[in-house]
């Protein structure tokens, strides 16, 4: 007895390992995977032999688990009939043969029981939740059982493969599980989140994960917003625009007829110099582009049109904002900045969890800089914006906002956005 309990345990055991490789097969990531098989280590030449048919591993793991459910059950029955005729009243023979029959369903629901919570439920969550590692520690006794049941899957495989090109007319699963997007997107967020606060991100991470977010990134995200546009009425004076390209340092500037929701085009500095008769004379189009569009077409369409300046509109048909080549190239290698840019966006550390923010700043780069989890919403970009949804308003200087574990206490504002606020972790120590 004491021997089928120690090969039970045995067989559970096994069961575990086996079900757990295979769904860290599964849920691994691919990129993990073959940067260890890079290694050129024993790990990399057991992992590389692992992997070099995928079906097949997974074949050799479904027998062995297949294998050990047989043993397991087997000895299972005996162990648990034993259980229950020592428990059965052999002086009542029918009371005895009554509850004999019911053991026998008592002993099914044992052994399930027992089966899928310590060889199917628990070792999947854990094999899947940390596949690259259980994959690496146990690559050696997976390669020892996949030799050992090589022929075994070899020929179950063989059989497999020829139903299927018999009957469904495919040549099977000899397909190498390819690496994703998703998988290249977690590789890379798994560097971003290993590097601590003080020190600074590779410019090679960041812009691979800038370019792997690019195809989803909308240009009401990239735009320059509506209350920083530069703009002048189409019958301002060429001494007006002029004097505007300088104080600005622009090198174009949007002209429109009326109000600003009514874009004629945009007038490039360099056209001044060609001593026009009027403003409209050295006027160009301009590019229209809805908020919702992705940046990724708006920059296919500048570069079918060969401009450098969209102007970006909302649903009403209104000016939400512009976006330029520049604003784009930056999305992908971060902020360009020139002699005529100004950093006017303030972002200070006052303390370990204490810090002064410009409103402007963009959510997504405050929790990418200062690792502060703020929640993101397609409804705002800013902090600012984050505020103003949260609230429903806009608050007045010195009025404190408690959002979950962030408080935000409000330093500047103007008539219609909040400029300038201060940003506590409470709880923290």
């Amino acid at each position: 007895m004491d021997l089928s309990i120690l090969i039970i345990i045995l067989m559970l055991l096994l069961s575990a390992f086996f079900s757990g490789m295979e769904i860290a097969y599964i849920s691994s990531n691919k990129i993990h995977i073959e940067i260890e098989k890079k290694q050129g280590d024993f790990l990399a030449s057991i992992l590389t032999k692992l992997t070099a048919k995928p079906s097949k591993f997974i074949a050799t793991m479904l027998i062995g688990n297949n294998i050990a459910l047989v043993i397991y059950g087997f000895l299972m029955g005996d162990v648990l009939v034993a259980w229950f005729q020592s428990m059965l009243p052999s002086q009542y023979p029918m009371v005895h043969y009554l509850l004999y029959d019911f053991s026998l369903l008592s002993q099914t629901i044992i052994s399930t029981i027992v089966i899928l919570i310590t060889a199917e439920f628990l070792p999947k969550v854990f094999f899947q939740i940390y596949a690259n590692s259980f994959l690496k520690i146990f690559a050696f006794p997976a390669y020892l059982f996949y030799l050992l049941f090589w022929f075994m899957s070899s020929f179950i495989m063989w059989i497999s493969n020829s139903i299927l090109r018999r009957f469904f007319k495919t040549e099977g699963d000899n397909v190498q599980l390819a690496m994703t997007k998703i998988e290249l997107g977690n590789y890379i967020s798994e560097q971003m989140e290993s590097v601590e606060e003080h020190d600074e991100v590779d410019s090679e991470i960041q812009i691979f994960q800038n370019a792997l977010e690019f195809s989803e990134v909308k240009a009401r995200e990239v735009m320059v917003p509506r209350t920083e546009i530069v703009a002048v009425e189409v019958s301002e004076s060429l001494k007006t625009i002029s004097n505007l390209f300088i104080e600005s340092g622009l090198s174009k500037i949007l002209v429109y007829k009326e109000n600003i929701d009514d874009i004629l085009g945009y007038v490039h500095s360099f056209e001044l110099f060609k001593k026009p008769k009027s403003l409209k004379a050295i006027t160009m189009p301009v590019v229209f582009v809805p908020a919702t569009m992705l940046v990724k077409d708006v920059l296919s369409i500048l570069t079918k049109k060969r401009k450098s300046m969209a102007v970006v509109i909302d649903e009403y048909g209104g000016t939400a904002g512009i976006m330029t080549i520049e604003d784009i190239v930056e999305e992908l290698f971060g902020e360009i900045e020139d002699e005529h840019d100004s950093v006017a966006l303030i972002e200070e550390k006052l303390g370990v969890h204490h810090f002064k923010f410009s409103a402007r700043l963009e959510v997504d780069y405050i929790n990418e800089t200062y690792k502060l989890n703020l929640p993101e919403s397609e409804n705002y970009e800013t902090l600012g914006g984050l505020i103003v949804h949260a609230t429903e308003g806009i608050p007045q200087v010195n009025d404190t906002v408690i959002m979950a574990t962030y408080k935000f206490k409000i330093l500047e504002v103007s008539s219609t956005k909040i400029d300038l606020l201060e940003l506590q972790v409470i709880g923290e120590d």
